[in-house]
Parts: C-alpha cells; structure tokens; sequence
C-alpha cells in the first residue's frame, strides 16, 4: 500500500515560504540539503519525530497565479471555528487572506484560505471528515 509522504513545491524565496508555514501551520524545518544557495531545498513538517508528511520547498519558482473560482489547495484542519476565524484575520493583517472564512454543508464545513508567499493557496478548516471534529461523522 502506497503512503503519501511529502508534496514538492518550487518557491521563490525559500525562508519566506518557511517562515509563513512555520506562522500559519505549525511546520518547521526537519531536513535541508543542496550544494548551493540556488540549489537550496528544505523540508518542513510538524515537529515529530520522525515527521509522516513533509512539504519539500524546492529553491527557484516563478511564484502562482489562482483565480479566486479555482479550488485548487492544501488543506489543514483546525480544533475549532475560532481557529478558523484566528487565522483569517491574522492572514488579512498580513496580506494573505484569499477566502473568508465562511460555512459550508457537510462534508466540507467552515473555513478560510490563504495564499503562501508564492501563491499557493492553503486552506484551513474545521469540522471535515478528516482532522478535528471529524468524531461526529463516523
């Protein structure tokens, strides 16, 4: 059986894409290598050891365009709506916020998206199937 491991993104600016995961997600560094600047790759996961999932930021991108009708994302679950509703509006003081937060029908429910330092556009929400509050749905 296959497990899924790790999502590879070209970025910009490798500490600037760290630096909002690390904010807004709670990931950290757990792995870097490249022989130079230009080659620099970092791997960055939730601080466990040793991490299940990580994203592998890759030096040298031209950054994303999405527009606001296209659903691709990451998603991230939260503990609660108020953590939904905490991180839009640290998003929005930071220039970040792409979705507001908003209610959805089951399977989908409340949440907000962001868009990373390059563009990419991460969601976080609460009450899913998969993450917190997912108890109620199985």
């Amino acid at each position: 059986m296959a497990h899924l491991t790790h999502c590879a993104l070209h970025v910009q600016d490798i500490d600037a894409t760290i630096a909002f995961y690390r904010d807004f997600c709670g990931m950290d560094v757990v792995r870097e290598h490249g022989a130079s600047p230009r080659e620099r790759t970092v791997w960055i996961g939730k601080p466990i050891d040793p991490p299940t999932f990580v994203l592998v930021l890759i030096q040298g991108g031209k950054g994303r365009e999405q527009a606001p009708d296209d659903m691709t994302h990451m998603g991230f679950a939260v503990e609660s709506h108020a953590e939904v509703d905490a991180i839009a509006d640290r998003a929005k003081a930071a220039g970040y916020l792409f979705w507001e937060p908003q209610q959805f029908d089951f399977p989908v429910g409340y949440l907000c998206a962001l868009k990373d330092p390059d563009g990419y556009v991460i969601e976080f929400s609460y009450g899913q199937p998969l993450g917190p509050g997912a108890e109620a749905h199985f």
